[in-house]
């Protein structure tokens, strides 16, 4: 007879090898039998212990968020983007969340939804304290700004496979991480394009459009 203490154990090695197996080879490729198979248990304690595939992912998706955006949680005592930001600098022992995170984010789930809401908040947060320190630029649009700075900030999560293979490291590394901080910032404080010309051009293009509407009515 299985003790309770037997059952959580085999419940948290089935979770930590689903969450492995669903970043490694994505959701729809994974089935139970694998995730039996490299937890070293039957498919039908999987079966037991989360009723179905679908469930099983579920308690992923909850165990994986919890660790970002849980206040409750333990495991990385800050906000939202400072856990991202801790994790990156422990890869080795966070690599698996990471790696599911940004699978979360690219099949899609209200989990997913959940944590880049908050992500969003964050650097909303982030964006109103340094509105109030006097050091951001007037924005057209800050809500899209916003967005665009969050994406960027996820990009090196979802894209980890293509930036090591581009770079030939893992920039996910607390090296890789130092190599991209200078190059990122640097396109935020100064941009890249030496003249106005580019954004001056799309500025006027919806003016320009409107004119031509106007002219055609």
């Amino acid at each position: 007879m299985r003790s309770a203490s037997d059952d959580l154990t085999a419940r948290a090695r089935i979770r930590d090898t689903a969450i492995i197996a669903f970043a490694r080879d994505g959701f729809d490729a994974t089935s139970l039998r694998s995730i039996a198979r490299e937890a070293g248990v039957s498919p039908a304690l999987i079966v037991h212990h989360f009723g179905d595939r679908n469930a099983l992912r579920a308690e992923c998706d909850a165990h994986v968020v919890s660790v970002f955006i849980d206040e409750e949680h333990a495991v990385i005592e800050a906000p939202t983007r400072d856990r991202i930001r801790a994790a990156m600098h422990d890869i080795e022992r966070y690599g698996p969340y990471i790696d599911y995170l940004a699978r979360m984010l690219v099949d899609g789930s209200p989990a997913a939804d959940l944590l880049f809401d908050r992500l969003l908040d964050a650097t909303r947060r982030v964006f109103e304290d340094q509105r109030n320190a006097g050091v951001l630029e007037p924005m057209s649009d800050p809500e899209m700004t916003i967005l665009l700075v969050t994406m960027i900030g996820l990009g090196p999560v979802v894209m980890r496979a293509q930036m090591a293979r581009a770079l030939g490291s893992d920039q996910l590394s607390p090296a890789g991480l130092r190599r991209m901080t200078v190059p990122t910032l640097e396109l935020l404080t100064h941009g890249i394009y030496s003249t106005t010309a580019l954004l001056d051009g799309a500025r006027a293009a919806p003016a320009d459009g409107e004119a031509e509407e106007a002219r055609e009515s």
